[in-house]
C-alpha cells in the first residue's frame, strides 16, 4: 500500500514537473536587445538624439531619455526578426507627455500624460510574408523629454536571415513636386543593400536600385500622398522608414488672392445688426458667404435658402437685384457661396435618402443664384461620432459618412473651380487633440469634423475655424490657450498646419497646406465672444506668416507665407461698427509677402 502510494506520488510529481517544464519552454523570451538599457548605452537601438540616464528609472540602473526637440520627435527604434502570421505583444514603461509606442506600419498606442512610469501595451499580428518588425518609441514635437524603460516584445523569435537584412533607411525628403510627380530622397541603409522599395500604404509604388532617390510619377494633379521606404537584399527586407507627405502641384486656381478677406453676410435675417444689400458689400471682401441655408427638418437633408423677409429687412432688394449684384461681384473676381447650417440650422444626414436630398437641394440653390460654391458651418449636434468610431481616416458614423459622400458628389458635379470652405468651432477640430468622440466619457462630438476635413483635404479650398465662442483649448505646447488674444490664434492655427495626434486613438491628423488655412474672428464685440483687437490680430499674422513676433509660442508647423487669410462673423456687424474689421485687416493682408 505504502509503496504503491509513493509510486503514485512520484508519478504525480514527475507529471507536475513535466507540466511546469513544458509551460516554461512555451513561454517566449523578450526578443529585444538591451530592452532595459542596462548596457548603459543605446546599444541595439537606433535613436534620433536621446541618451541613457540613471534617473529616473523604473528598474535596474538605467532608462532611455528621448531626445525631443521642436522639430524632432526623438524616436528610438529596433528591428527584430519575427515569424509570419504570428501574434506578438509589445509593451514598455514610459514617463512624460505624449509618448508613443508602436510598430512601424502597424499598431501603436500612446499616453498624453504620465507623471510616473506607466505601462503601454499594444498587440499586433505579422503578415503572411513578414519576417522582421521595427518597434519604436517617440515623443512629440516641442514637448519635454520622455523616459522609457523595460521594453518588451513577447512572441516567438524569427530566424535572422543569413548575412542579415539591411537596416531601415532614413525618413525620405521631398525633393520636388509637379502636377504629376513627387521626387524623394533618403539616407542609405546600413548592411548589404540590393535596392529600395517605396511604399504608399501597403503598396509598392516604385523599386529603386543603384541610388537613394526616385521620382513617383503618373500621379493626379493636386493630390496628397504619403510614402515610406524599405531596403532589401537576398536575405530579406528592412522595416519601413517613417513616412513623408507631399501634394502634387496643379491645383486649379479658384481666383482668390494669396491672402483673402472672408465674411458672412446675413442674407436671410438681420440679427440686430441691420440688413446689408449684396450691392453694398465693399470690394474688400474676397469671399462672401450667404448665411444661411437651413434644413426643413434636422434629418431631412432638404436645404432651403430664403432671403430676408421685408418685415424684418425693409431695405431688402428684389431677387433680380440680388442676382445681378452677385454677378457683379463675380465679374470683379469675388466668390459668393451658400453657407449651410449656422447656430440654428442643425443638419444630420442620418440616411442615404437625406444625403441625396442634401445634394439635390444644395445644387438647386447654387444653380438658382449661380454661386461659386459651398460653405459648411455645421454646429451644435449636426456632427457626432458613434461609440467605437475611433479612426478619423475610416469613419463609420452615418452623419459623417453621408456628409463626406455628399460633398464629394457636389465637388465632382461642379468641377475643380468649385469653392469649398468649412467653418467649424474649435470644439470639433482642435479639441480632438485631447478628446475624440465619446472616449473616456467625453462629449461624442469632440473632434467630429476631423474625418470630414481629412476626407475632403484635396477638395478643400479654405478651412477657417471659428476662433471665438470657445473655451480654453490645449495647443501643441500642452498649454491651454484662451480666446481674445494673439496667442490663441497662433496656437490654434499652428495645429492645422503641423497636424496633431488625435486623442488616444494612436492616429495623427496630417496638417493641411498653408493656402488652405485661415482663422475666424468676430468682427466686433457684439458679434461673438472672443473679439480680438486689430493689433493682436496683426501680431498673430506676423507670427504665422513670417515667423516673427510669436511671443512665447514656438511654431511646430513653421511659418506659412501662403496662409490664406481671415474670416469674420460678420459683414453686417462690421458695417454696424463702421467697418473696423475691413479697414484694419484688408490693407494688412494685402501688404503681407
Amino acid at each position: 500500500m505504502r509503496s504503491r502510494f509513493l509510486a503514485a506520488l512520484t508519478a504525480l510529481l514527475l507529471a507536475v514537473t513535466g507540466l511546469v517544464s513544458a509551460t516554461s519552454t512555451a513561454q517566449a523570451a523578450n526578443l529585444l536587445t538591451n530592452p532595459g538599457f542596462e548596457s548603459g548605452s543605446l546599444s541595439g537601438w537606433t535613436c534620433s538624439g536621446g541618451a541613457v540616464v540613471s534617473s529616473p528609472v523604473r528598474t535596474g540602473s538605467y532608462a532611455l531619455n528621448g531626445g525631443v526637440t521642436s522639430s524632432d520627435r526623438g524616436q528610438c527604434s529596433q528591428t527584430v526578426p519575427v515569424q509570419p502570421s504570428t501574434a506578438y505583444t509589445l509593451s514598455a514603461w514610459v514617463r512624460g507627455s505624449y509618448v508613443y509606442l508602436g510598430v512601424t506600419g502597424g499598431a501603436s498606442t500612446w499616453t498624453p500624460s504620465a507623471s510616473g512610469f506607466t505601462q503601454l501595451t499594444v498587440s499586433f499580428t505579422t503578415t503572411a510574408s513578414q519576417t522582421s518588425a521595427q518597434i519604436y518609441l517617440h515623443g512629440w514635437y516641442g514637448q519635454p523629454a520622455y523616459q522609457a524603460d523595460d521594453v518588451n516584445l513577447d512572441g516567438p523569435g524569427g530566424n535572422p536571415p543569413t548575412g542579415g537584412a539591411p537596416s531601415a533607411p532614413g525618413t525620405p525628403s521631398v525633393t520636388s513636386t509637379t502636377n504629376s510627380a513627387i521626387g524623394l530622397s533618403w539616407a542609405a541603409s546600413t548592411g548589404t543593400v540590393t535596392g529600395y522599395r517605396v511604399y504608399e500604404g501597403a503598396n509598392v509604388v516604385k523599386t529603386v536600385t543603384g541610388g537613394t532617390s526616385t521620382t513617383i510619377d503618373g500621379l493626379s494633379a493636386c493630390t496628397s500622398h504619403s510614402y515610406s521606404v524599405a531596403a532589401y537584399n537576398a536575405s530579406g527586407e528592412s522595416a519601413k522608414s517613417a513616412p513623408a507627405s507631399a501634394t502634387t502641384t496643379g491645383c486649379t486656381s479658384t481666383g482668390l488672392p494669396k491672402h483673402a478677406l472672408i465674411g458672412y453676410l446675413h442674407a436671410s435675417f438681420a440679427n440686430g445688426s441691420g440688413y446689408v444689400r449684396m450691392a453694398d458689400v465693399p470690394a474688400a471682401w474676397d469671399i462672401v458667404n450667404l448665411a444661411f441655408g437651413e434644413p426643413t427638418s434636422v434629418t431631412s437633408g432638404d436645404i432651403r435658402f430664403n432671403r430676408c423677409p421685408v418685415a424684418e429687412c425693409p431695405n431688402v432688394e428684389s431677387e433680380a437685384e440680388f442676382v445681378a449684384a452677385i454677378r457683379a461681384k463675380q465679374a470683379a473676381g469675388k466668390k459668393v457661396l451658400i453657407s449651410i447650417g449656422g447656430a440654428n440650422g442643425q443638419v444630420q444626414l442620418t440616411s442615404t435618402a437625406a444625403r441625396d436630398a442634401f445634394v439635390s437641394s444644395v445644387s438647386a440653390i447654387i444653380d438658382r443664384y449661380g454661386l461659386d460654391g459651398l460653405d459648411i458651418d455645421f454646429e451644435g449636434h449636426s456632427l457626432y461620432l458613434n461609440s467605437g468610431d475611433t479612426d478619423f481616416r475610416n469613419p463609420t458614423t452615418p452623419v459623417i459618412v453621408n456628409l463626406i459622400s455628399a460633398l464629394k458628389t457636389l465637388k465632382a458635379r461642379y468641377g475643380s473651380r468649385f469653392v469649398l470652405t468649412m467653418a467649424p468651432e474649435t470644439f470639433f477640430v482642435q479639441v480632438g487633440y485631447q478628446h475624440y468622440g465619446g472616449s473616456g466619457g467625453s462629449d461624442n462630438r469632440t473632434g467630429s469634423y476631423l474625418p470630414v476635413i481629412h476626407a475632403l483635404r484635396d477638395a478643400l479650398t479654405v478651412l477657417h475655424v471659428q476662433d471665438y465662442n470657445s473655451g480654453p483649448v490645449m495647443g501643441l505646447d500642452n498649454q491651454y490657450h484662451t480666446m481674445g488674444g494673439a496667442d490663441f490664434h497662433i496656437a490654434m492655427t499652428d495645429m492645422l498646419k503641423a497636424g496633431f495626434p488625435v486623442a488616444n486613438t494612436g492616429q495623427t491628423f496630417p496638417g493641411l497646406r498653408q493656402d488652405q488655412i485661415a482663422f475666424g474672428l468676430p468682427a466686433a464685440v457684439s458679434a461673438g465672444n472672443g473679439y480680438t483687437a486689430p493689433a493682436a490680430v496683426h501680431q498673430a499674422l506676423d507670427c504665422l506668416v513670417k515667423g516673427q513676433n510669436c511671443g512665447g509660442y514656438s511654431l511646430r508647423g513653421g511659418a506659412s507665407p501662403a496662409l490664406r487669410g481671415l474670416m469674420t462673423w460678420s459683414i453686417n456687424w462690421d458695417r454696424y461698427y463702421n467697418w473696423e474689421f475691413q479697414n484694419s485687416h484688408a490693407p494688412y493682408l494685402a501688404a503681407l509677402p
